[in-house]
């Protein structure tokens, strides 16, 4: 008895020590932005612009990257004008190599260095797989793969000359577990988080940290412009009411926090809302459980059409009697607060 009391009191020691050495090393890793260069790719909407505001709140110099001019010059006039900070503001579609290297010239001339890359642009496809086609998947591969490998390959240089960066790229539970009517979104979100994961390996001994998040669902109000494929109102409707739910989902602003606080310390991943860390536990434990579950969740969510459900629609334009509604007023919120709108 003797004996087990103390290797109990030499377990627990041994795990509280392990801890707090872990924590004093996260927190001996932690930076400030003032003045740092921070480049956000999709920064002109949604939750690329709620990471703008926080980082501008701390006095970061911003640099936001989109492919379209309005939309980034409202963004670019937002945070200037809630922050009283100036914001580089450059077109550019990240899923075209030459605007990468054309935009991250600008930045150099603009600024010199890079300090902190958030690849943060994407495109949300919702839909029946029967619907969906190549060029569906190409622009989901080139948008969450491609986009962010050539931002990380201009990027990375610049940091490993100085011996300092972050990288911080926004993947999705959807990029750990396969969610049905999402099979391009997900297909290319695990393409993001293997890259994420694999380059964090190689690049920390440069002093790049990098960060893959994976965020459950959000209220961003991103649903009015995704693309919508099948039964366009009732996949519009499904998608609008779960990115709504109050207890399921978390705001944006919250989930910035996090993925800046993530930031800050250097964490290596991040996984955003409860729900979505107990289902990457339990698909861990028992994979086969969870993939029973996706099914019944496939023959629950609205079956394929005609010719017609091929054809892409934006969520604003699949409107419906259930959304907007009353259940999609968080989402629809949040979709005027972050220039979704």
């Amino acid at each position: 008895m003797r004996f087990n009391h103390r290797f109990m009191a030499g377990v627990t020691a041994g795990v509280v020590g392990a801890f707090v050495g872990a924590e004093l090393a996260r927190r001996a890793r932690r930076i400030d932005f003032g003045g740092r260069v921070v480049v956000i790719t999709g920064g002109s909407r949604g939750l690329g612009l709620v990471i703008a505001r926080r980082f501008a709140a701390e006095g970061a110099r911003l640099v936001l990257l989109a492919r379209d001019e309005r939309e980034l010059d409202r963004a670019r006039w937002l945070l200037e004008e809630e922050n009283h900070v100036p914001v580089l503001a450059i077109p550019c579609d990240i899923r075209v190599r030459e605007d990468v290297v054309r935009a991250v010239a600008q930045i150099v001339d603009a600024f010199g260095v890079v300090d902190v890359l958030i690849n943060n642009a994407g495109v949300i496809q919702v839909g029946p797989l029967d619907h969906m086609r190549h060029e569906d998947f190409e622009n989901a591969m080139a948008a969450h793969f491609w986009g962010p490998l050539h931002a990380m390959l201009e990027i990375i240089p610049l940091m490993r000359r100085r011996g300092f960066g972050r990288i911080v790229n926004i993947s999705s539970i959807g990029g750990r577990i396969a969610v049905p009517h999402l099979a391009p979104y997900c297909s290319s979100k695990f393409a993001l988080t293997g890259l994420s994961d694999a380059a964090r390996a190689e690049l920390d001994a440069s002093g790049i940290r990098v960060t893959t998040v994976c965020p459950g669902l959000m209220r961003t109000g991103s649903p009015m412009n995704a693309e919508i494929k099948g039964q366009h109102e009732v996949e519009y409707a499904w998608f609008a009411i779960a990115d709504s739910l109050p207890g399921p989902s978390i705001s944006a602003d919250r989930a910035a926090a996090q993925i800046v606080d993530a930031c800050r310390f250097g964490d290596p991943e991040l996984t955003i809302t409860a729900l979505a860390r107990v289902a990457t536990i339990v698909n861990g434990l028992a994979p086969g459980l969870v993939a029973r579950l996706m099914m019944i969740a496939a023959r629950v969510l609205p079956g394929p059409t005609g010719p017609e459900g091929d054809r892409a629609r934006r969520g604003r334009d699949s409107e419906s009697g259930w959304a907007p509604s009353l259940a999609t007023t968080l989402s629809d919120r949040a979709a005027v607060l972050n220039n979704e709108a």
